[in-house]
């Protein structure tokens, strides 16, 4: 694998992770929302990551030399909204409630989006390390030529 293919790699990565950041935050901040423009509460949302090959001249030669390994990128392929029902509260005072004083929040649970953020901010921040530990790698081959 060379420089560029492995920062390809870094980068399709805080991609992904920044659209999955981006997904928690608009789930976080919308924790509260009984009323979006849909109708009914709001949906909590989740991307779904797929790899995929690289697409150069190093992993054909890898493939012709019998070589296993193949480069792969994520990328976010979907955004798929949560199908759990939502929570119920009573609340007979709410504008929202229903004729039986339930109101209808959304499916969001605070506590699993934060654990998701946490995750989130680490693998980005891993992929940062990644993305820098090549970029020294290359700048040390340079050094080499003097």
């Amino acid at each position: 694998m060379d420089f560029f293919t492995s920062m390809d790699i870094s980068a399709s990565a805080l991609t992904a992770e920044r659209t999955r950041m981006n997904l928690i935050s608009s789930n976080l901040a919308n924790a509260g929302s009984t009323r979006t423009a849909e109708g009914g509460p709001y949906k909590r949302k989740d991307a779904v990551f797929a790899a995929e090959p690289v697409v150069e001249p190093f992993s054909s030669v890898l493939k012709k030399a019998g070589g296993s390994m193949e480069p792969k990128q994520v990328g976010v392929v979907q955004i798929t909204e949560d199908q759990t029902p939502p929570r119920l509260q009573y609340d007979p005072t709410h504008p929202d409630a229903d004729a039986k004083g339930y109101v209808a929040l959304p499916n969001v649970n605070v506590v699993e989006e934060m654990a998701d953020m946490i995750a989130a901010t680490r693998t980005y921040e891993a992929n940062v390390t990644a993305a820098q530990a090549a970029k020294s790698m290359a700048l040390k081959t340079l050094e080499l030529g003097r």
